[in-house]
């Protein structure tokens, strides 16, 4: 289980007429371009640097529809006369997972900009370092990973279906201040994770499954084989349940 950290992408677009070419349908060519950059705690822009590459998917009109950019702002230019949705997918850094957001690529304006949040994960250094540098990075992070067989599941509402037999040691770090939430040491919950059994670990992805509300920040990692947990966004009656299940299984 992995704790998780939220960061503001923002998108912004810029576009005007291209006068020197005919209209379609009555409707002036124009040139658009879309940069991303993360904002700090500050709300100022600064590079997004927790992204290894970033796909726009466009319109299937237009050739090669997918495009992908790997250095920061991830500028795209292009042409046409009509806006559509467009969707976005950022890869974060250290194979850390995708983020999907879509964009409202529209003409209304000559420069606008529109905020995403994310959720992000802190159990790869090079990525938590990166996130350093946008804001606070909470040290409340369990990671439990598999050796040799990755845990599988069908979706990302579904149980692990298969488990490592031979675990990595399980790592934690330490909050530099108490994290409470209601009257739960999220600290000391953090902690006593990694004490538990494998099948422990299991139950307790069964119990925050069983429990998932849309205000719950949990992701079903496949790929890495991590179910990631953002404490913080768990109600108090849920951790509760966790933190006594906890207690019962690590005596």
């Amino acid at each position: 289980m992995v704790a998780t950290v939220k960061r503001t992408v923002r998108i912004t677009t810029r576009q005007h007429i291209l006068t020197d070419l005919p209209p379609v349908d009555n409707f002036p060519m124009r040139k658009w371009s879309i940069e991303i950059h993360l904002l700090d705690a500050d709300n100022k822009e600064i590079p997004a640097t927790i992204f290894d590459r970033v796909v726009y998917h466009l319109h299937p009109t237009f050739t090669n529809p997918n495009r992908t950019f790997k250095e920061s702002p991830y500028t795209i230019e292009e042409q046409g006369w009509g806006g559509f949705p467009l969707h976005i997918s950022l890869f974060l850094i250290e194979k850390a997972g995708e983020r999907k957001i879509t964009h409202d690529l529209n003409f209304l304006q000559d420069e606008y900009t529109a905020d995403h949040v994310i959720s992000i994960p802190l159990n790869k250094p090079l990525l938590t370092q990166e996130l350093a540098k946008s804001g606070i990075v909470p040290e409340t992070a369990v990671t439990t990973t598999q050796a040799s067989t990755k845990r599988k599941a069908e979706s990302t509402e579904s149980l692990p279906v298969t488990t490592a037999t031979e675990p990595k040691a399980k790592k934690v770090k330490t909050a530099t201040a108490p994290t409470v939430k209601g009257s739960i040491d999220l600290q000391q919950l953090a902690f006593g994770l990694t004490k538990l059994k494998e099948d422990d670990l299991v139950a307790i992805v069964q119990m925050v499954t069983d429990n998932k509300t849309p205000e719950m920040d949990v992701v079903n990692n496949v790929e890495d084989g991590e179910f990631i947990i953002d404490l913080f966004s768990l109600p108090e009656s849920l951790l509760k349940s966790i933190w006594e299940y906890v207690k019962e299984n690590t005596k």
